[in-house]
């Protein structure tokens, strides 16, 4: 009997626990965003790591910017994580953690880290151990979210860096020869990224043009009903 669930299973569950309904325009990345964690939880040769945690985080709290009401980002959040059956606070502490650790080494060693040419295991032993599998794993299952996590990684610890084409090619071939992960698949996955990112930034301009006019025309409906002028009386 196969027990494996299934994408129908994931979204199910998802939309118990978080019961309100989305704003249209995020619908489409957090199913998305689902899909994709559920299809990765269902591999085998799948492999949670701190790194693939900070690729769910940042994409889910980039693309969720600007969320109303934002006080139910975080119910929704905790729902995604929770219908691929694992635990939302693992994520955002295994997310912070490997944060801190990339804030705590120059740049060139963090990428020197990254591409396994220097270790580090004082500063966060499990990520050191995690490296190390990924390097050494045949099967090592690549994905989108985890070049997400590498790219944020050398964006907390050199904002310029990662600017500058030249510099953030080097340094992820660099880590994907370290990693023996292709490093063609991890830039375009990169480059999609960031113009998906700035595609929705474009698309919230767009959304908040329309709630500004929306608004605007209902102000002038409104004040055009209160100064109608009332008929004549007769003499």
């Amino acid at each position: 009997m196969n027990n494996v669930r299934t994408v129908s299973d994931t979204k199910r569950t998802f939309y118990s626990l978080h019961t309100r309904p989305i704003n249209t325009i995020y619908r489409r990345v957090v199913e998305e965003l689902m899909v994709e964690m559920h299809l990765l939880s269902v591999n085998v040769d799948f492999g949670y790591n701190q790194i693939y945690a900070l690729g769910v985080v940042t994409a889910f709290d980039r693309f969720m910017q600007g969320y109303q009401p934002e006080r139910e980002k975080e119910s929704i959040f905790n729902a995604l994580i929770q219908a691929v059956q694992e635990d939302p606070q693992r994520y955002r502490q295994d997310a912070h953690r490997v944060e801190i650790s990339a804030k705590s080494l120059p740049t060139r060693e963090l990428i020197a880290w990254l591409s396994q040419q220097a270790t580090h295991s004082e500063i966060n032993p499990e990520l050191q151990e995690q490296l190390q599998a990924i390097a050494k794993h045949p099967n090592f299952k690549y994905n989108r979210l985890f070049a997400i996590g590498l790219f944020s990684l050398l964006e907390l610890s050199d904002p310029e860096l990662v600017k500058d084409e030249k510099q953030r090619t080097e340094a992820l071939k660099s880590i994907a020869t370290g990693l023996h992960i292709s490093d063609d698949r991890l830039n375009k996955d990169l480059e999609l990224y960031r113009a998906n990112l700035d595609k929705m930034v474009q698309a919230l301009v767009v959304m908040a043009d329309m709630l500004t006019a929306d608004r605007k025309k209902r102000e002038q409906r409104a004040q055009q009903s209160s100064t109608t002028v009332a008929p004549p009386t007769e003499s």
